[in-house]
């Protein structure tokens, strides 16, 4: 099965029969040197079981990777209409293991098309990178890991550790969720083409069951208010979500004068909890009679 991917036309032949010009608005930025997208679907781990899902394929090369580090079967969700035909030829020559799904990834339940245990492996558009990322921690229980590519100021966030410059909202909700792992920083020379930065793989291994108890939307809410003003103490910052703050922050055992960047994960899940707690406080009004 390996020598058949293998025998299949250079990506860049591909690229050229098929018009693959990158679409900027798509966020394209391919990846063709076969001894990187090896190294990523290698960095995976064990792909012999399960479904390995690949969020924008473009020509393949990660995906051809995928398949000659042998994944047993890999779902691929492609937006563009001329990466399905160029596709075509590597889902002939996988022999049953790779299906090409056309479609916008924000608007797919990965876990209706594959079996546990699942991977995501992708080189993500960057216009897009975030929001999955968010919905596929929110469902994190779902997943074995994601290994995923991102431009290197989305992936400095996802690894950030409380009191550096790039800790933010993205951290806490990545580290809350999942041990986070900086794997390899990629050079914009080596996309076609060349995007504007360079680009980082970060490996994200779901914790099951997260180690502190927090309700995600309410850690959403609370990160998106303390860092949404990260200059202001969080007696200000905290406002915006509508309860006492004074009370928020005594019940969650947090400094009123502190700044987002210098609370923990501990802290800000606490914070998420009393948020949890108080928010009847905002709708028992409306309920009334």
């Amino acid at each position: 099965m390996t020598s058949l991917i293998a025998d299949l036309p250079p990506l860049r032949e591909v690229i050229a029969r098929h018009d693959l010009a990158a679409r900027k608005g798509l966020g394209q930025h391919f990846l063709l040197d076969l001894n990187l997208t090896r190294r990523i679907a290698r960095a995976a781990g064990d792909l012999s079981t399960g479904t390995v899902f690949e969020i924008g394929p473009g020509p393949g090369g990660l995906t051809r990777a995928l398949l000659m580090e042998g994944a047993r079967r890999v779902v691929a969700i492609e937006r563009d209409p001329r990466c399905i035909e160029a596709l075509a030829e590597l889902v002939e020559a996988s022999e049953g293991r790779l299906e090409v799904i056309q479609g916008d990834a924000r608007d797919v339940d990965l876990a209706t098309l594959g079996a546990a245990p699942r991977r995501v492996v992708a080189n993500l558009p960057y216009n897009v990178a975030t929001p999955l990322l968010i919905n596929w921690l929110t469902h994190a229980n779902l997943y074995t890991s994601l290994t995923l590519m991102f431009q290197r100021e989305v992936g400095d966030r996802i690894v950030a550790e409380p009191g550096s410059r790039t800790y933010g909202r993205l951290s806490v909700l990545a580290n809350w969720r999942c041990r986070t792992e900086r794997l390899l920083t990629l050079p914009a020379r080596a996309f076609t083409p060349p995007p504007k930065v360079e680009s980082t793989v970060v490996a994200l291994t779901p914790r099951t069951p997260p180690p502190l108890d927090a309700d995600i939307k309410c850690l959403e809410a609370v990160t998106a208010a303390a860092f949404g003003q990260r200059r202001k103490m969080l007696r200000s910052a905290l406002k915006s979500l509508g309860v006492d703050t004074e009370a928020l922050l005594t019940r969650a055992g947090v400094d009123p004068t502190s700044r987002a960047e210098t609370i923990d994960i501990a802290g800000f899940t606490a914070l998420a909890q009393g948020y949890a707690a108080l928010m009847p406080d905002i709708t028992a009004p409306d309920a009334a009679p």
